[in-house]
């Protein structure tokens, strides 16, 4: 299950980000403003923000495994418009674009409604780490595929290939995967209190009871929680960065670094490659931690410190350079410092509530979709009015630490609900 779902978000984010690349030929051909880029970019996140929690609440009453397939062939289907609908018309594309990001919408609340009900505790920091390094591994297949496809094919043909590639794992997704786990799994989260001193909870992770859950949301009690809302303003924080560097890295070096479109891929992903990995290392780090008796609450804060203080102080010293291989070393140690995140705040929604967490991943993703529309467009803009990307690198390094300050004010890693 786990791997089926990491499968489902790589094929996710080689369809959101093979714009990123795909966009600088249909801007020459179609003689696009970067604030027409920026607005292309950034259109997908309208339709993304809409279904994050009617993802969740779906996820709730019918079973991850419906929404998580349906949606993945809704976006793909828009996926393999993508060209039809550009060369029709600019407003045309932009509606496209809003269509995919409804399917994609439900994609990681559907997962988490999953992951809360297949994976225990001590399990959960390495499979949510796991299946959110996906992201920096789709899009470094993304950027390193598809110029070659560009260059050789078209840009057309970037859409035609990677949406095919969602209709062959719906295939393998409907045969192999399960709603919930056919027996109950008991964990023990032995963690040391504020004393220091170890203390053990007994819980049913994936509990009956939780199995037959009826999919009725708490709504109110779920707004009533502070570390649902660290959880809110940590998640915009930390996709603000994401987005940006996702939707305008090949930018950034095409245009002011003056890399040519065949090899901007070299510099492109070396920073997706260190996302993966870092991600993957701090999920084992989380989950050490855990069995060696620190809290959760001390372990998730630790990781998102990581990831929100490393990235910033990079970020800062990023808008001061104008050397593609300073600027290559600088982004790897933002993206791959930026996926101790994964270990962080990425995974906390499971921890305070294992029944809720596609409900809670919805409400937070849907705050964290704001920076895609928003911080997309605006770096766009920025970039317009100063003929650089330095304003909106130390804009993304102050948006980074206000996220730290909040979390390590309010965050938490206990259940709640």
């Amino acid at each position: 299950m786990v791997l089926l779902c990491f499968l489902s978000t790589f094929i996710c984010y080689i369809d959101r980000v093979n714009i990123s690349v795909a966009i600088i030929p249909m801007a020459e051909q179609f003689g696009w403003s970067d604030t027409q880029r920026g607005l292309v970019l950034s259109s997908f996140f309208i339709g993304y923000l809409i279904t994050q929690v009617l993802g969740g609440w779906l996820a709730a009453r019918l079973g991850g495994k419906a929404v998580l397939g349906f949606g993945v062939l809704w976006w793909s289907l828009f996926t393999l418009l993508t060209p039809l609908s550009a060369m029709a018309s600019f407003p045309i594309l932009i509606a496209t674009r809003i269509a995919m990001g409804l399917g994609e919408g439900v994609a990681f609340p559907a997962t988490y409604n999953l992951l809360g009900r297949w994976v225990p505790l001590r399990e959960r920091s390495r499979a949510a780490a796991f299946n959110l390094s996906a992201i920096p591994l789709g899009t470094l297949f993304a950027v390193t595929a598809t110029p070659f496809i560009a260059v050789y094919f078209g840009w057309q043909a970037i859409f035609y290939s990677f949406g095919a590639v969602g209709f062959v794992w719906f295939v393998f997704w409907w045969y192999f995967a399960g709603d919930r786990p056919e027996v109950a799994v008991t964990s023990t989260d032995t963690s040391k209190d504020s004393s220091g001193m170890a203390t053990a909870t007994t819980g049913t992770d994936n509990s009956k009871a939780e199995a037959k859950d009826d999919g009725e949301v708490p709504w109110r009690l779920i707004f009533s929680k502070t570390p649902v809302w660290a959880i809110i303003v940590g998640h915009f924080c930390n996709n603000w960065g994401l987005y940006v560097l996702l939707s305008w890295l090949p930018s950034y070096f095409s245009s002011q670094m003056g890399i040519n479109l065949r090899s901007v891929w070299i510099f492109v992903a070396p920073p997706w490659i260190a996302g993966f990995l870092c991600g993957n290392v701090a999920g084992w780090i989380a989950d050490r931690m855990i069995a060696a008796g620190y809290t959760v609450t001390f372990t998730r804060k630790a990781m998102q410190t990581v990831g929100f203080l490393g990235p910033a102080l990079a970020l800062g010293a990023l808008a001061t350079t104008s050397d593609a291989v300073s600027a290559v070393v600088l982004l790897s140690v933002s993206l791959g410092l930026s996926s101790f995140s994964f270990a962080g705040i990425a995974c906390n929604h499971l921890d305070i509530s294992p029944r809720h967490a596609g409900v809670i991943f919805g409400i937070s993703n849907t705050a964290a979709t704001i920076p895609g529309i928003v911080g997309v467009a605006l770096t766009g803009y920025l970039v317009d009015q100063t003929g650089n990307y330095a304003s909106a690198f130390y804009l993304t390094a102050g948006v980074y630490l206000f996220g730290l300050l909040a979390y390590l004010l309010f965050g938490s890693g206990r259940r709640i609900l």
